[in-house]
This record gives C-alpha cells, sequence and structure tokens, in this order.
C-alpha cells in the first residue's frame, strides 16, 4: 500500500482561527441581570429600598449594584435584596451579621476584592437560606470559604490562593451542579474527598492547579471534568470508567508520556470530547468510537493510527471523529 502524509495546517494559523477553538478559552463570565444572567442592561433610577452607595434598579428592584467603588466593607444589604453585585471592590472581610437583613439573598458576587479567610467569620454565610450561586474568584483565599447553604448550585473560586479544601466542608450540598476552582495552589491530597455526596454535581474545574495525580473521591455524575495545566504524568487503571455519564474531558498542558496512560484509559462510551494537547504522548491513545472532538496537537506523536480511533466493526460501528488535531509536527505518515 502506498504511505499516505497528511500536510497539517501550520499552528500559527489555526491560532488565528482562535475564536473556533473553545478549549483554549479563559473561562470567565459576565455579570447581569437575574433574568438574563449573560446581558447588560441600563440601570436607571436607583428605588428608595437601596444602599445609597449603591445602585437597585427600578425594573430589577431585588437587585442591588455596588460594584467599582472602591469599597472597604460590605456596606448594609436592605430587606429584599436577592441578588447582590459586590464585585471589583476593595473589601477585606466578612461580618457574621453582613447579611442578617436578606436571608432569602440568591446570588453573591464577591470577585475582585482583598478578602482572605482570616477576615471572613465562621457564619458569614449561615442565615443565608436561600443562596444559589457565590462567586468569590479573584482575592487571597488559601483555604475554601465555609459552611455554605445546602441551596447552593453554583460555586466559583478560581484565581485565589487555595491550597486545600477542608474535609467535609461541602457535605449535604446535594443541589451543587457547578464547582470552579482553576488558577489556584490545590494538590491532589488536599482535596481527595472533599467533593464526597456531591450527587448533582456535573462541572468540575481544576485546571491551572498543581496536581501531580488525578484525586480520589471524584463524583461519578460529572460530565464535564478538566484537569488542564496541570503537572499529571499517569492515568491510574480505570480511573475514569467510573464515570456515568461524563461527554467532556480535558488534560492539554500536563505531562503525559505513553507509558502512564493505560491501554483503555479514555475509552469511555459516553465521552464526546477529549483534550489532551500540551503533553508528551508518542502514539495515539485508543479511544470509543463515539467520541466526536480529538485534540492532540504539540505531542510528540510521529504516526497516525486509523485503527486508535476508528474501529470498523460494522455498519452502525464507526468513528463519530468530528474534529482531529493533530498539528505540531510537519508530517504524520500514515
Amino acid at each position: 500500500m502506498a504511505t499516505m502524509h497528511i500536510q497539517l495546517i501550520p499552528i500559527i494559523g489555526l491560532l488565528l482561527m482562535g475564536s473556533v477553538f473553545s478549549q483554549y478559552a479563559q473561562y470567565g463570565y459576565d455579570y447581569g441581570s437575574p433574568d438574563d444572567y449573560y446581558s447588560n442592561f441600563a440601570m436607571g433610577p436607583s428605588t428608595a429600598n437601596c444602599a445609597p452607595e449603591c445602585n437597585c434598579p427600578a425594573n430589577y428592584p431585588s437587585a442591588m449594584y455596588c460594584d467599582n467603588l472602591k469599597l472597604k466593607k460590605i456596606p448594609m444589604v436592605p430587606s429584599g435584596i436577592q441578588y447582590l453585585y459586590l464585585q471589583n471592590n476593595m473589601i477585606e472581610g466578612i461580618d457574621d451579621d453582613a447579611f442578617k437583613n436578606v436571608t432569602n439573598l440568591k446570588w453573591l458576587i464577591l470577585d475582585h476584592n482583598h478578602l482572605t479567610n482570616a477576615n471572613i467569620k465562621k457564619n458569614a454565610f449561615s442565615k443565608l437560606k436561600e443562596l444559589q450561586k457565590l462567586y468569590i474568584s479573584f482575592n487571597n483565599l488559601t483555604e475554601l470559604v465555609g459552611p455554605l447553604p445546602k441551596t447552593m448550585d453554583d460555586l466559583r473560586v478560581t484565581n485565589n490562593k487555595l491550597a486545600k479544601i477542608t474535609p467535609n466542608i461541602l457535605e449535604g450540598l446535594e443541589n451543587l451542579t457547578v464547582v470552579h476552582l482553576q488558577h489556584n495552589k490545590l494538590k491532589e491530597d488536599s482535596i481527595s474527598g472533599a467533593f464526597k455526596g456531591l450527587k448533582s454535581l456535573v462541572y468540575l474545574d481544576l485546571s491551572y492547579n498543581e496536581l501531580t495525580k488525578l484525586p480520589m473521591g471524584i463524583p461519578s455524575g460529572l460530565s464535564m471534568l478538566y484537569f488542564d495545566n496541570n503537572k499529571i504524568s499517569n492515568i491510574p487503571d480505570e480511573y475514569f470508567q467510573g464515570f456515568k455519564g461524563l461527554q467532556y474531558l480535558r488534560l492539554s498542558n500536563n505531562q503525559l508520556k505513553d507509558a502512564g496512560v493505560p491501554g483503555n484509559a479514555f475509552n469511555i462510551s459516553t465521552l464526546l470530547e477529549l483534550d489532551l494537547s500540551f503533553n508528551s504522548l508518542s502514539t495515539i491513545p485508543a479511544v470509543n468510537e463515539g467520541l466526536e472532538n480529538l485534540y492532540l496537537q504539540v505531542n510528540k506523536i510521529q504516526k497516525l493510527t486509523v485503527g486508535s480511533f476508528c474501529k470498523v466493526i460494522g455498519p452502525l460501528d464507526y468513528s463519530r471523529i468530528r474534529h482531529l488535531r493533530l498539528d505540531g509536527k510537519q508530517h504524520y505518515p500514515i
């Protein structure tokens, strides 16, 4: 059989199309109205039931905007407020009675402040019986805050200095579905078992930390699991096989080599996207035929073996691969 060669698109050209490859996007988020989370809206005049330094728009009277005011402490929050925006200030601490008037607060946004664990009182969040979302990224926390209300469904503590998660601090949060912990200093021993009992968790981001091994005790119901930009060098046998509905798995920018990847590590029937880019793999690992997106760019792969991702057994058993990235080498013999 004649040898075929694939001329790959130069990586610099692909970078110009960065918007297409969303796996490189930073995991950010915008602040908007409670009814339309990702849209901005005109503020308008503030209602009377509002802290004087803040704004409570008449069209959203249950939302109080106190962002970008150089505040050093949390202002008085009047009753009736359910959505509190305090991002981009200089807040250093939270007292036990900071939210005494708003026990039905649903969203609390505290990103980009100067918060430390020492200045957050033990019962700071204990009165919030209906809290759903807590965003406390870009602060100076070294441990995960808590205990947190059992109504929580979205927790984002990125870009801090988290070195550990106290055991059981997330215990009982059965509604928690999304946890962002990227850009911290977490190691595998400091988080093993920390997520035990989170029955509703579907999204966990542990990228940009200091993991050298995959942590134990990750909930089996996850559909999105991200370990990008750590120092992971091997995958334990059958590690991912215990996940019942895992669809998106990212392990880019780690230290994976062939010897550290068991032959069946990524043969997961539910998996739709697998990112193993920027590692040191020399062969393409076996994947399930249901996989749609496979990212292997910037590894040490010398040969493309079609059989590793396309095992044709019958008319209904064929690879569903739609996107396959192997750039980083000029040519790959087939």
